[in-house]
Order: C-alpha cells, then sequence, then structure tokens
C-alpha cells in the first residue's frame, strides 16, 4: 500500500510539474511587451515649429519675435567667438549658411541656428567642455549672458541609429532655451567612400567642397563658410531659394539689404522646410 501511494504522489508531482513548465508559456504571452527605452537626450516642450526650437530646461514660455531675434544675434556672436577663442574649428550651416549667403546674417523667420564641427572636433568638445557655461556681455551693454555647450552622450554613433540623436551638441541660452545645433560630419564609410563626410541626419559632403573653410564675417564677427558654399545651397535648398525674395511672411529690401517683416505677405507657402525642423531634434 505503501509503494503504491508512493508510486502515486510520484506520478501526481510529474504531472504538476509538467502541466507548470507547459503553463509558463501561456502565462508570459499574457504579459504587456515592454515600452521601448526612451534613448533620446535632447527634450523641447513641443514637437512642432513654435515649442520644437526650446531646451525644455531653461523653456519659461514662447519669446516675441523681437526677443528671438536678439536671443540667436548674439548667441551665434558669443558662439563664434567663443570656438574661436578656445582654438575649435566650426563652420556655420543649412539655414544660417542661407542666411549668410543673403547678406551675413541670419534669416528672421528662423528659430534656431545650424553650425557643423569635424567627428575629430565633436569627440574633442565631449571629452573637455562638456556641459560648460560661457558668459558673454553684448556690445554697449552691462549685462552678461550665459550659454550652455551640452554634448549629447550619443555622439560615438555615428550613424542615424533610432534617430532620437542626430543632434550631437547644442549651444543653449540659459535665460530662455533657444539654442544652435551643432552637429558632427565625419567619413563614416572610408573604405567604400573615402572623401565623403556624414552627419546623422543624411546629409553628405565631399572633403573637396568642405575644406578648404573659407574665412568670412556672420553677423558682424568672424565666421567660417565651407569652400562651396554655393553648391551646397544649390543642392539643399535649390536654386529658387537663392533668388526668392518673399518668403514667411518677409521680403527682400534690396536697398536695405535685408529680409525685413511684411505682413502683406505673411503666411506664404515655404519653398522649403528647414532640415531638422522640431527634430532633436
Amino acid at each position: 500500500m505503501r509503494i503504491r501511494n508512493a508510486a502515486f504522489c510520484l506520478v501526481s508531482a510529474a504531472s504538476l510539474f509538467f502541466e507548470s513548465v507547459h503553463a509558463a508559456p501561456r502565462e508570459l504571452a499574457t504579459k504587456p511587451p515592454e515600452e521601448p527605452k526612451d534613448t533620446k537626450y535632447f527634450h523641447e516642450p513641443g514637437g512642432d515649429d513654435l515649442l520644437g526650437h526650446y531646451d525644455v530646461r531653461y523653456f519659461k514660455g514662447v519669446v516675441t519675435y523681437e526677443e528671438r531675434g536678439d536671443t540667436l544675434e548674439h548667441m551665434i556672436r558669443a558662439y563664434l567667438n567663443t570656438f574661436r577663442e578656445l582654438g575649435l574649428e566650426t563652420w556655420i550651416a543649412h539655414g544660417t549658411l542661407l542666411g549668410w549667403w543673403w547678406n551675413g546674417k541670419m534669416l528672421p523667420w528662423d528659430w534656431d541656428l545650424d553650425t557643423q564641427v569635424s567627428g575629430t572636433t565633436l569627440a574633442y568638445l565631449g571629452q573637455h567642455y562638456n556641459r560648460t557655461k560661457h558668459r558673454y556681455v553684448p556690445e554697449g551693454s552691462k549685462v552678461a549672458r550665459e550659454y550652455l555647450l551640452d554634448v549629447n552622450p550619443w555622439i560615438w554613433e555615428r550613424e542615424r541609429g533610432d534617430g532620437f540623436n542626430v543632434i550631437d551638441a547644442r549651444w543653449i541660452d540659459t535665460r530662455n532655451g533657444l539654442f544652435i545645433d551643432i552637429t558632427g560630419l565625419s567619413e563614416t564609410n572610408p573604405d567604400i567612400s573615402p572623401g565623403v563626410w556624414s552627419c546623422k541626419n543624411y546629409h553628405y559632403y565631399k572633403t573637396k567642397d568642405l575644406y578648404p573653410l573659407r574665412e568670412s564675417v556672420f553677423e558682424g564677427v568672424p565666421a567660417k563658410i565651407p569652400y562651396a558654399y554655393d553648391l551646397m545651397l544649390a543642392q539643399e535648398y535649390q536654386h529658387k531659394a537663392l533668388v526668392l525674395t518673399t518668403y514667411e511672411g518677409h521680403r527682400w529690401d534690396p536697398d536695405a539689404r535685408a529680409w525685413v517683416r511684411d505682413d502683406a505677405v505673411r503666411g506664404s507657402k515655404p519653398v522649403t522646410k528647414k532640415p531638422g525642423s522640431g527634430s532633436g531634434h
């Protein structure tokens, strides 16, 4: 009798073990899938053109048209002067370069500014200047402004990845959160495509089009621009961006050599979308 009871217990235990093993996959299958990890480093208060161009850490509200222009003007001056003083090579790019082409100034409808650096300079920034703050006093003013140079920890990834970290670094005005986007260019495939540089947002350049960099002036301070700037602008924005004289509520005044705000043309359809708008980028 004891033998029969023992055998029955063994059979029952084995049966329970068999059921528990085969039940586990069904139980696991009912669990909700894990949420994807948020890898995005830079965050903005929103994703549209209005809110997508502020760093959320310093955002206090949308600034006026006049304050935005003043902020960006002095921010690029501080950036270019600081990088030159530190011996760091950088040049203006994208819509900022287009503004330079017209009159050496930023486009007044732009929400941010764009600069580029080499992959080598980017790595150096990450090692030596990440999270550093820089003071700047505008000419004729006694009030200092402060900027944060913040380098994305994902700079080691030189391809697009999940698309959340295409901006490699930012120069941020700590008063209101407006910023300059800094992107690094690297030869990601030197064996297959030697002499071809790219950022993580699918912009490609040849060495001969970038270098030697030209010396120029932007917003009243020394600035570097790519060697084949005209070719780059035509490829990125098409030729009409170099001749169109009404855009985003502004018109070109040839006598003043400036873009002026014009209510009569405000709301006209844009020719192109600014690269990287709201991307973060």
